[in-house]
């Protein structure tokens, strides 16, 4: 058996069922023993402290309650045989457990061998994962409990800070940047804590934000406390100005048989992600190779540990790598279903939001999808519950993903948008500000608005140079070259010719990242395609053109194009519906534009349908990159076509 007050308190037995403790006051009395780490706790101390005005029978309600926490949790002991558990001992009661069998003991144990041994992360990281929320949770108005649940949180924020500084010495961290962020926030008078989040800050490559994190912290002591900086945090700024070597990682020498653990290389992954261009297609790689050495460990919370640490901000909704993205999910759910629906909420959020962002392929089947949806459902009410900042907005990135099942969700997905980008901005999460803003981007020009896409489009360029995001100019010149394509159909705006060229130079900047072949394929030739249809202009016809997985849905109208009219009729009859992404209301309306050329009535009307709720968007606005106009326009195409069938 096994007893928890890392959170609510609980019994368990070996096979993981739980025990029946009765009510409030008979778990109060088994809490106080725990807390008393096996020593006696005399009857009337356990009666003051269950007690504020203890009633004239309490030492016999007391008894009461000891002898049915001693069935409950010694059921199979025999008849007047003395306890084992829970014994007398002279006045008073003492609870005798193995300290491995107390998860408030065992982290205090871990703790301890952490302090001593660098080599204790493993361990520590175990500790921690078993905080289920405040310590003795249920037991609230307990004077006992509360300086009990002070001392145990005190010690939960040094084991943070202690796991930090052994990631750090160990020549990781970057991707500590956002839990310690939201660590100081919290805790701001904790100076250790401004320290460390300086250092993950320049492991990370971001100098002038960590010598800004020092001098911030050094305002708010001065300003609030009237104290100095301490000595270490003085070093550190001093270190960072001079470049000294002590901050430096070590070297990792790559030779046969020398590998990094499965945790380090999914954080340099994480990394590499964050850097963009071809670092972003090594990363992809040496994830999945971290999560498979994981899965061959047998330790079921490294493994989601290693899952959830490649939190990197995702913005399409196609994947990159669906045989990837696939395995991951696979993996993810593997260890979902190993750590049980009582596993740790923080390693179960992470690991639903994963099933979320990379369950994001055109090719999914409608099981699949909802099983995301509920995954991303899911782990966005962990993470609201756990209240981290940095897992809600990775949670809320998986929502965003999944919030593509039909057309016209424009303002929802401008909602989820801004409420990452004020988590963001409030936590520092630099990375996923990027992405609420480009989510913003993306809603705005679904809408029609360029003038508000355009203010997300520069505010997440400014942001883009403190963290070296490299792919965001190349998203927002594909922005501009939309806008340059919207304006080109209206009365002395630019000419078709010039949103052409504004539109090539965004493919070869992209083309030129090597990295985004989910974003990347098919994308100019759809842009030209727009274009054209915003000029009245039949589709192109180069065959060089790769109109790559869009061809089912461009296909009828480039046969069209070249008069080859039956041969458009069939293609557009072996046209699937389109998938829910980010171009879903552009491919319905060349859909809807190829039946009402075709005088196809049924499939006018199925295009109509689906088009309606969007009616008041742009088609391909939602993408940020492309535009085929308003989709009233299709709509009413659509519409036409179908009442003369």
């Amino acid at each position: 058996m096994r007893i928890d007050v890392l959170g609510a308190v609980r019994a368990l037995r070996d096979d993981g069922t739980p025990v029946d403790l009765g009510g409030p006051r008979h778990r109060e009395v088994l809490a106080r023993l725990v807390a008393a780490g096996g020593r006696m706790v005399a009857t009337d101390t356990l009666v003051d402290d269950l007690w504020a005005e203890p009633p004239v029978r309490a030492v016999g309600a007391l008894r009461t309650f000891v002898a049915a926490l001693r069935r409950a949790i010694e059921p199979e002991r025999p008849p007047r045989t003395p306890p084992r558990v829970l014994v007398t001992e002279g006045p008073g009661y003492a609870l005798r457990l193995p300290r491995d069998q107390v998860d408030a003991h065992r982290f205090e144990d871990a703790l301890a061998h952490a302090r001593r041994s660098p080599d204790a992360l493993p361990g520590l990281d175990a500790a921690l994962a078993a905080w289920r929320g405040p310590a003795y949770a249920d037991v609230t108005d307990a004077g006992w409990a509360r300086r009990e649940r002070a001392r145990l949180e005190e010690l939960r924020l040094e084991a943070l800070e202690l796991r930090a500084r052994l990631v750090l010495d160990s020549g990781s961290g970057a991707e500590l940047v956002a839990e310690l962020g939201a660590h100081v926030t919290e805790h701001p008078w904790r100076e250790p804590a401004w320290g460390l989040l300086a250092r993950a800050l320049h492991r990370a490559g971001r100098q002038a934000d960590a010598l800004a994190t020092l001098r911030r912290a050094r305002t708010m002591l001065v300003e609030q406390l009237g104290l100095d900086p301490g000595a270490d945090l003085k070093r550190l700024e001093a270190d960072i100005l001079q470049g000294a070597t002590t901050l430096r990682p070590a070297r990792t020498v790559w030779t046969a048989g020398v590998r990094l653990g499965p945790r380090t290389t999914v954080e340099l992954a994480r990394t590499l992600a964050l850097a963009g261009g071809d670092a972003l297609v090594h990363s992809r790689r040496d994830r999945l190779a971290a999560v498979q050495a994981a899965e061959r460990t047998g330790d079921t919370a490294l493994t989601a540990r290693v899952i959830g640490a490649y939190d990197v901000p995702a913005l399409w909704s196609r994947a990159d790598d669906p045989g990837q993205s696939r395995a991951v999910v696979a993996a993810a759910e593997r260890t979902l279903a190993a750590l049980g629906a009582d596993g740790p909420a923080e390693l179960r959020a992470r690991l639903l939001a994963t099933v979320a962002v990379e369950s994001r392929s055109a090719d999914l089947s409608g099981a699949e999808r909802e099983r995301a949806g509920r995954a991303a459902r899911a782990a966005e009410a962990l993470a609201r519950e756990l209240g981290d900042p940095a897992l809600l907005v990775f949670a809320l990135n998986g929502v965003f993903l999944q919030s593509f099942a039909r057309p016209g969700l424009a303002a929802t997905r401008d909602v989820i948008g801004a409420e990452i980008l004020g988590l963001a901005t409030r936590h520092e999460l630099p990375n996923f500000a990027v992405l609420g803003r480009l989510i913003r981007l993306q809603s705005a020009s679904a809408l029609g608005d360029l003038d508000a896409a355009t203010a997300h489009a520069r505010a997440a360029e400014r942001l883009a140079v403190s963290t070296e995001a490299s792919l965001v100019p190349v998203l927002t010149g594909w922005f501009r070259a939309r806008a340059t394509a919207a304006r080109s159909a209206e009365p002395g705006g630019p000419t078709a010719a010039t949103a052409a060229a504004r539109y090539r130079a965004a493919e070869d900047a992209l083309a030129g990242t090597a990295s985004m072949p989910g974003l990347h394929r098919g994308l100019f030739a759809l842009a030209l395609l727009g274009l054209r249809l915003l000029h009245d202009r039949p589709a192109p016809t180069d065959p060089a053109l790769d109109w790559g997985p869009y061809r089912p849905w461009t296909q009828p109208l480039v046969l069209l194009a070249g008069n080859r009219v039956e041969e458009a009729r069939a293609a557009l009859s072996a046209a699937p519906e389109p998938p829910p992404d980010h171009l879903q209301e552009a491919l319905w309306c060349l859909t809807a534009h190829a039946a009402a050329r075709l005088g196809e009535p049924a499939l006018a009307a199925r295009a109509a349908t689906a088009l309606h709720p969007a009616r008041t968007e742009h088609a391909g606005g939602a993408s940020g990159m492309l535009t085929l106009g308003p989709v009233a326009r299709y709509l009413a195409e659509a519409e036409a076509c179908a009442a003369q069938g």
